[in-house]
């Protein structure tokens, strides 16, 4: 999905604060070529209510927009309707893998257990902080060798008030995981970077088994009472 491109369509409609039947239309059209899957939408349904923040200069309106959009995924939230979601793989380069891992950060509504190896992508780490902003408990495990490397966001996650603990041993913390809800897990090779969406050959698998998400969920919480 070209996010640019939905980008430009919302900023030309939004000129006149209003969506014409000829715009609908348009927009309608592409969606139907470019949304296919949850994770599609989940970043479409983003990137209009990023639109309408931009586009207002009143604090308390764009409060309202956040609201707006809080309430829509609790009470709409991406395959809900569908029943649980198929387990996936996607891979990289490219966006695939950046897309499923921000639209599972855009939807998420309970809680995020992040244990990542290294994280410098700013889209991932404003989908973190939109979450926590939003009221998703958010929990981040990392490695102290990449943690306050040039670029990296976990001094934003520190400011921000999210919990997160940094492995100080001699060895490496190189999980690349996350839990969503206690309902989904992401899991591969992909670090959290530009490196890994843009240059890097790499995977993330998308799965719901009760088996996996037991297992993952265990070894999180058992690092994370570790890592004291």
């Amino acid at each position: 999905m070209n996010a640019a491109e939905l980008d430009a369509l919302l900023r030309q409609f939004l000129t006149d604060r209003t969506l014409s039947d000829a715009e609908k239309k348009t927009l309608r059209g592409w969606t139907e070529k470019h949304v296919t899957t949850d994770p599609h939408r989940a970043v479409a349904r983003n990137r209009v209510f990023d639109a309408a923040r931009g586009a207002v200069a009143d604090p308390q309106a764009a409060r309202v927009i956040d609201f707006l959009e809080d309430v829509l995924k609790v009470l709409l939230p991406m395959g809900a309707a569908a029943g649980p979601a198929p387990d996936e793989a996607f891979f990289s380069p490219g966006e695939a893998c950046l897309q499923r891992i921000v639209a599972r950060l855009t939807n998420a509504r309970t809680s995020v257990d992040v244990c990542v190896f290294t994280i410098t992508d700013d889209r991932i780490s404003n989908a973190i902080l939109a979450a926590h902003k939003r009221g998703v408990k958010v929990r981040i495990i990392t490695d102290n060798d990449k943690a306050f490397d040039p670029g990296s966001d976990v001094p934003r996650f520190v400011q921000a008030g999210i919990p997160l603990k940094v492995d100080q041993t001699p060895f490496h913390m190189h999980h690349k995981f996350a839990l969503f809800d206690r309902a989904r897990l992401l899991n591969g090779s992909y670090n959290w970077t530009r490196g890994a969406a843009e240059q890097n050959q790499e995977n993330v698998t998308d799965t719901g088994d009760p088996r996996l998400l037991a297992a993952f969920q265990k070894e999180f919480d058992q690092l994370w009472t570790k890592l004291t």
